[in-house]
This record gives structure tokens, sequence and C-alpha cells, in this order.
């Protein structure tokens, strides 16, 4: 019998924008080519005779990297399309995961500000990050992959939000 999802029951996710696998993708085949680049090295100075490592072992290695690298990169549009957020009357949910699922609800009278952040690549495709923090370490938030206007609705929104409960306390 498969397992029911933590969902809270009749929530409608909004997602993050689909350039935003474009952006993961970028960022992770730049990542993979460096650490194959990495673990490549003692296979090529094996071949130079520069060391001597078994030839065996270096294939081996690079192969498992090569195939860890596959399965990432295959993994990163439904990463990315399990990403949702939910704004609900008194708190914002936030869900990640696919194997690891997570539901974080950030209670609005807990927020100290709220930040929008976005890299090169994350401005090149008009996105950004929605970061959200409170006073504890563990219940710090981000939504990333937002498109900029909607990034501005929210921290907007949700920093009137937090000073309205932060006023009622």
């Amino acid at each position: 019998m498969p397992a029911e999802p933590i969902d809270p029951a009749g929530i409608t996710w909004t997602r993050v924008d689909p350039r935003y696998i474009t952006v993961r993708m970028i960022g992770a085949v730049t990542s993979w080519f460096v650490t194959l680049a990495i673990v490549a090295a003692p296979l090529v100075l094996t071949l130079l005779d520069i060391i001597g490592l078994p030839l065996w072992l270096c294939l081996t290695a690079l192969g498992i990297t090569a195939v860890w690298a596959a399965i990432s990169l295959f993994l990163i549009p439904r990463r990315v399309r399990a990403i949702g957020y939910h704004e609900r009357d008194d708190d914002l949910l936030i869900r990640t995961g696919l194997l690891f699922q997570r539901v974080v609800a950030v209670p609005y009278g807990r927020l100290q500000y709220v930040d929008i952040e976005a890299g090169p690549i994350m401005r090149k495709f008009q996105l950004c990050s929605v970061e959200l923090k409170t006073a504890s370490a563990a219940t710090d938030a981000a939504i990333p992959g937002v498109v900029r206007d909607e990034g501005a609705r929210l921290r907007d929104e949700l920093s009137a939000r937090g000073q309205a409960r932060l006023a009622g306390l």
C-alpha cells in the first residue's frame, strides 16, 4: 500500500516557475563537470604513467561518479516540480522533497524579516528566492525559483502579515 503524502488536506500548492529547472540544471552541470574532472584526474595521471593506481580502480570511480551525476540531473525536474507554497490565514506552508518530503508551516507572527535573493543566473531567468527568517534557525525557510514580481509581492504581503500578527501579541 503506497504511503500517503504529508500534504495537508484541501491545499492547492502554488508551484515555482518551470524556468527554475534550467537554473538548477546549469548549476548542477557545472558542479558535476568539476567533480568529474577531479575524479578523472587520477585516471589521466595513471594513463600517463605519472602515478601507479590500478586502472580498474580509476575507471570504477569515474563510472560510479558519472552514473551518480546522470541520476542527479535526471531528478532535477521532478525535484523542482515538488516545490510549492500556500498562503493560509495564519501561516505560510512550504513543500519540498520527493523521497524525503517536507512541509514547513511558518507562522506570520514569527517572521522577523523576508529576504529576496537572486544570483546572476537567477536574474538572467527573472527569478528569485524568497527567504523567510524567524527567531529560530530551525524554522528558517526559503521558496526558490519564484518569478521576481511574485517574489516582491510575497515579500510585501508576508512582511505586512508578520507586522500585523506581531502587533497583536
